[in-house]
C-alpha cells in the first residue's frame, strides 16, 4: 500500500472524482492500476487566504506499486491495527463494576465486554433518551435534577457538548479503535480523517445509545439512577459498594469513571484515605460572536464555501497568567450546564450541522493551587465558590454582560448587533463582581490580544457569560503503572480522576484502564 501526502484540491473542485484524478497524475498511472482509494486525513490550508485549499492524505492500493517512484510525499506504508492485550492469570470473582457513563467508562466497558467480563456500569443520571427530557425542562423552566442534568448522566458532559475528537495525544491504534466503535454505534465515517472531528450533541447521542445496546448484547448491564455513595474495604482491597446509601453490591475491580462534577463522591473516597492531590485547572467566561464574521477572518473570500470555522487562541498575561480559549463551539449554543443547586456554569454545545447564528468560545484563566489551597478538595471549593456566586448575581438566571460593559464595570442594558444564542435563562449583571481581580484583568488583556489575531474578537457587542469552571478536574486520584489506585482494586480513569481532557482521550484512557484489568485477570468466574 501506498500512501500520498500533501495532496491539494481547490475549494470549489472538492469531490471524490477529481480526488481520483489528482491521485493518478500525482502517481503518473493508468486509472485501470488503481483498485482502491482511503481518505486518511483532509485538512484546510488557510495560511494563504487569497487561496486556500484541502489538503488530503490518501492510502492507495494500485496493482503494480513497485513500479511508483516513493518520495517524501509518496511512501509504502504497512497497516496497523488495534489489538487486545494477553489475559493474566487471576479470576476475578465479581463482574467488573464501572462507575460513570462517559467516555471514559463506556469504552472501558465496551472493551470489557468484548471480552466477555460481562461489566456492570453504574450511572447516577438517567439513561440518554430521559436525560435529554430533563435537562430540556430545566433550560425552560429551571428545576435541575442534581442527579440528572448536563454534567450526570448517560454519556457524560461531552452528551451536551460540540463532541469534539481532535486530541494532541499520539496514540493512533487506540484513536483508531475508538473512532471505529463509534463509527459502528453510528457515528460519521468523516471522524477518521478529519482534521479536527466532531460529532455533534445530536448525533452523540443516538451513538451513545448504539453503545449501550451493543455493550448489553454482549453481557454487559447498565444501571441508571444509581449513585456510588460508599465503598467497603477489606486488608486495604475494595470489597463491597454501597449504591444510594442503602444497596451494597460485592465488587472487587471498580473503574471510577466519575467525572469532573462528582464532588460527593470525591468527598466520600477522600474520607476513605485514597490518595489523591489538587491539580491547576482554569476558570472564565464563554463568548458569543457572529459565525459569520469568525468565517470570514478564519477563510477571507471562501467564507460562505467551508464549514463553520473555529479557532483556538493563547496569551500569555502580563500578572503571569496563561489565558487561553477552550472548547470553543462553531455555530452553537451557550448552555446553562449547572449540576448543583444555588449553583451556576455554562458550557458550550453544537449540532453536527454547526449552523447557529454565533460561534463561542470559552475564554479562561490559569488557576494553581497556590491560589486555593494545596488540600485534595480545595480546588472544588474554589469552583464552587464562583459557581455559588454566579448563581446568586444571576438570581439562579446565566449572568451575562456586553464586553463593552465588562471593560467599563457597569452593567448591560440591552444587546446590540450581536443577538444571544443561549439554552436556559439569561440575566444582565456585571462579571467583574463574579471573579477575583486578577481573573478579571487577565480576561481583559487577552480578550484585546486575541483581537489582533481575530479581528473583531473585542468587538463592543460580544456577548460574556459567567462561570466557565469545569475546563478540567480539580482533583487527581492517584494510580500506578497498574492503574491501580492506593486501594487495591480501584482503577481511577477519564478526566474526572485527573487523567485525560475531552471525549477522545478520555475514551483512550478508559480502554487503557480495562486493558490492565484484562492482563490480570482470564476471566470472570463461572
Amino acid at each position: 500500500m501506498i500512501r500520498l501526502r500533501q495532496i491539494k484540491v481547490e475549494i470549489s473542485k472538492d469531490n471524490e472524482e477529481y480526488l481520483q484524478e489528482k491521485v493518478i497524475k500525482k502517481l503518473r498511472i493508468n486509472s485501470s492500476d488503481l483498485i482502491d482509494l482511503e481518505i486518511i486525513k483532509k485538512s484546510i490550508d488557510a495560511r494563504d487566504k487569497r487561496e486556500i485549499y484541502y489538503v488530503y492524505e490518501i492510502d492507495v492500493t494500485l496493482k503494480n506499486e513497485s513500479k511508483i517512484r516513493k518520495n517524501k510525499d509518496v511512501f509504502n506504508v504497512v497497516k496497523e491495527y488495534y489489538s487486545y492485550p494477553k489475559k493474566g492469570e487471576e479470576v476475578l470473582s465479581h463482574r467488573p463494576i464501572i462507575v460513570g457513563s462517559g467516555p471514559s467508562g463506556l469504552f472501558s466497558a465496551y472493551i470489557l465486554a468484548e471480552l466477555g467480563y460481562k461489566p456492570l456500569v453504574i450511572e447516577r443520571g438517567e439513561k440518554v433518551e430521559d436525560r435529554v427530557n430533563t435537562v430540556n425542562k430545566f433550560w425552560e423552566e429551571g428545576v435541575i435534577n442534581p442527579n440528572s442534568n448536563v454534567s450526570f448522566g448517560e454519556g457524560g458532559a461531552g452528551t451536551f457538548s460540540d463532541g469534539k475528537l481532535n486530541t494532541l495525544v499520539s496514540d493512533n491504534l487506540r484513536i483508531n479503535k475508538v473512532f471505529d466503535i463509534f463509527i459502528y454505534c453510528g457515528a460519521p465515517k468523516e471522524i477518521k480523517y478529519l482534521n479536527k472531528p466532531h460529532i455533534g450533541t445530536d448525533i452523540l447521542r443516538k451513538v451513545i445509545i448504539n453503545m449501550r445496546n451493543k455493550i448489553i448484547d454482549m453481557g454487559g448491564e447498565f444501571r441508571y439512577n444509581t449513585c456510588l455513595t460508599d465503598i467497603e474495604l477489606d486488608n486495604n482491597k475494595i470489597k463491597k459498594i454501597i449504591v444510594n446509601n442503602k444497596e451494597q453490591i460485592d465488587c472487587d475491580c471498580l473503574i471510577l469513571a466519575i467525572g469532573h462534577s462528582a464532588k460527593d463522591t470525591f468527598k466520600m473516597l477522600y474520607d476513605k484515605n485514597i490518595k489523591m492531590s489538587s491539580k491547576p485547572f482554569a476558570v472564565g467566561v464563554r463568548i458569543q460572536h457572529k459565525q459569520e464574521m469568525i468565517n470570514k477572518s478564519q477563510y477571507g473570500k471562501y467564507s460562505r464555501m467551508l464549514p463553520s470555522a473555529s479557532y483556538k487562541l493563547t496569551h500569555k498575561a502580563s500578572n503571569g497568567r496563561g489565558v487561553y480559549t477552550f472548547c470553543m463551539c462553531p455555530g452553537g449554543f451557550v448552555v446553562n450546564s449547572s449540576s448543583e443547586e444555588n449553583h451556576l456554569i455554562v458550557n458550550g454545545m453544537s449540532n453536527y450541522n454547526r449552523d447557529e447564528e454565533n460561534a463561542n468560545s470559552a475564554v479562561v484563566v490559569t488557576v494553581t493551587p497556590s491560589d486555593f489551597g494545596t488540600n485534595p478538595l480545595d480546588g472544588l471549593e474554589f469552583q464552587r465558590r464562583l459557581e455559588a456566586m454566579a448563581y446568586t448575581k444571576g438570581l439562579g438566571r446565566i449572568p451575562t454582560q456586553l464586553y463593552q460593559d465588562y471593560i467599563a464595570n457597569r452593567v448591560t442594558k440591552e444587546f446590540k448587533s450581536i443577538k444571544p444564542v443561549f439554552k436556559g435563562e439569561y440575566t444582565f449583571t456585571n462579571l467583574n463582581e463574579i471573579f477575583p481581580e486578577y481573573i478579571n484583568e487577565s480576561l481583559k488583556e487577552a480578550i484585546e490580544a486575541f483581537d489582533k489575531k481575530i479581528k473583531g474578537f473585542a468587538d463592543s457587542d460580544a456577548i460574556l457569560s459567567a462561570v466557565e469552571s469545569k475546563t478540567s478536574s480539580a482533583v487527581r486520584i492517584e494510580r500506578d503503572e497498574n492503574f491501580e489506585s492506593s486501594i487495591s482494586g480501584i482503577y481511577p480513569t477519564g478526566e474526572g480522576s485527573g487523567y485525560s481532557g475531552g471525549i477522545t482521550t478520555s475514551a483512550i484512557d478508559g480502554i487503557k484502564a480495562a486493558e490492565k484489568i484484562i492482563e490480570k485477570y482470564k476471566s470472570l468466574k463461572a
